[in-house]
């Protein structure tokens, strides 16, 4: 059996995703027209991944009704926490300094979100 927590989406599956937690459960066609928005892709494409991801465990088809509902096995958080911790393993040997580090580099950050930065850091120093 494979243990849904290790199965890492794709991008196209993360767009997906991302459509799937902020509208809640969705028709294939409400997918399609999120997705739209932003860039040219194909109801066909959409259908395709959404079937794919169901078998994957990814996401959950309701088909009580005419039109299949997808909504997101897991919970945004659960997802993006589990990806930040296999890059943090991965590709930084698990040094969440130098994570950080990388991820502010080569990019223009506010001094608001440096602030917010600070305030997560203390916020989770004090929960420790």
């Amino acid at each position: 059996m494979v243990n849904r927590s290790t199965i890492k989406p794709t991008v196209g599956e993360l767009e997906i995703l991302r459509v799937l937690w902020d509208r809640g459960p969705s028709t294939v066609r409400e997918v399609h027209e999120e997705l739209s928005r932003k860039k040219d892709v194909g109801y066909t494409t959409v259908l395709k991944l959404l079937q794919i991801m169901a078998a994957k465990g990814m996401v959950n088809r309701n088909e009580t009704q005419r039109a299949h509902v997808y909504e997101a096995r897991r919970p945004a958080d659960e997802t993006k926490r589990d990806l930040a911790d296999d890059v943090l393993q991965r590709v930084f040997g698990g040094s969440a300094s130098q994570l950080m580090l990388h991820a502010l580099e080569g990019r223009r950050t506010s001094r608001q979100e440096i602030e917010e930065l600070r305030r997560l850091l203390d916020d989770y120093e004090r929960g420790l």
